[in-house]
């Protein structure tokens, strides 16, 4: 019963206050940016001069309330110290004249990600399920672990915060990847209250968000939003003991926003001798909205539409298997 009670706090606590930041924005010159568009992105221009940065409104709302509500962990404590981090660093890039260093950031992200990776194997320990093996776990050898989870965090940010440039896209697909693991922690066997509520806090929470952020968006999560988002995201499939399912609920977020991330980087380590993707406008929205002519409501129809067939075709194969 209290845990109930916690729940409802959770959601009615999370909704309303990130309603309330969203629309006034408190001290918004001091902690928010205005966004200076995006060079080379397609209809970037739109957003110049929206307030950017948000992400440091919502971030601390998830976090104290799921933090609160869902138990007093030090180790989940600690990780979140993490995500605040990765928050940090985009809001001061958000907030900056000029975009910051890739390298610089890159680097940032290779610190919270390796300190993540080794509080999440303390916390979580190293036995994953595989998820469409029955009642199948592994143990994973602590270093192959924590390497391994470092390139997730790695990964998971930069696909999210690639993502992040349609109205409405990035909160969306987090949304339907938490759900997805979610109820496939509750089929596998995996779930209790903890993950629930954080579940449910995060999902509130970004609602809330989206409703000044949908077509046409009023506010812009930005690099506070997006790489913390992404930080979280990839925290949250270890918790649940599912981390390889990070590669099917967050594979629109990889298709978006990693196409892009695997083609600059192969093309920057060969002075652009390998190209892969060379006929894609990266990120892939970019190319829907040039190449294809979709608007921003249809570009983001077009990738949800596919995260909701994804996941659903998903959770059903886990529903056959473990039924």
């Amino acid at each position: 019963m209290l845990s109930a009670y916690k729940l409802i706090i959770g959601i009615v606590v999370s909704f309303l206050v990130t309603l309330v930041l969203m629309k006034f924005l408190p001290l918004g010159s001091v902690l928010v940016g205005k966004d200076r568009g995006r060079e080379f992105a397609v209809g970037s221009e739109v957003n110049k001069g929206k307030p950017t940065g948000v992400g440091v409104y919502f971030i601390p709302v998830f976090l104290l309330v799921s933090f609160f509500c869902a138990g007093h962990d030090t180790g989940l404590g600690i990780v979140y110290i993490f995500i605040l981090a990765e928050m940090l660093t985009g809001i001061l890039d958000d907030r900056s004249k000029n975009a910051w260093n890739p390298y610089i950031k890159g680097a940032l992200d290779f610190i919270l990600a390796a300190g993540g990776a080794f509080f999440s194997y303390r916390y979580l320990g190293n036995t994953v399920h595989i998820g469409l093996i029955k009642e199948y776990t592994t143990v994973i050898h602590p270093a192959v672990y924590i390497v391994l989870a470092v390139i997730l965090y790695i990964v998971s940010i930069n696909a999210t915060n690639a993502t992040d440039g349609v109205d409405g896209l990035s909160g969306s697909l987090a949304i339907i990847s938490v759900l997805t693991g979610l109820c496939a922690s509750a089929i596998i066997g995996t779930v209790d209250i903890e993950i629930i509520i954080i579940s449910v806090v995060f999902v509130v929470t970004i609602l809330a968000y989206l409703i000044f952020n949908r077509y046409p968006s009023k506010v812009l999560m930005g690099d506070a939003g997006s790489r913390a988002i992404g930080f979280f995201l990839a925290f949250y499939f270890m918790l649940i003991k599912l981390p390889f399912l990070y590669l099917v609920a967050c594979l629109p977020f990889i298709c978006d926003g990693g196409i892009s991330i695997l083609k600059i980087t192969v093309g920057r380590l060969t002075n652009k001798k390998i190209l892969p993707f060379r006929n894609i406008l990266t990120p892939y929205h970019d190319h829907l909205k040039k190449n294809k002519g979709q608007d921003v409501p249809m570009v983001n129809k077009t990738i949800t539409t596919f995260a909701f067939a994804l996941n659903a075709v998903y959770l059903l194969a886990v529903l056959l298997i473990y039924r």
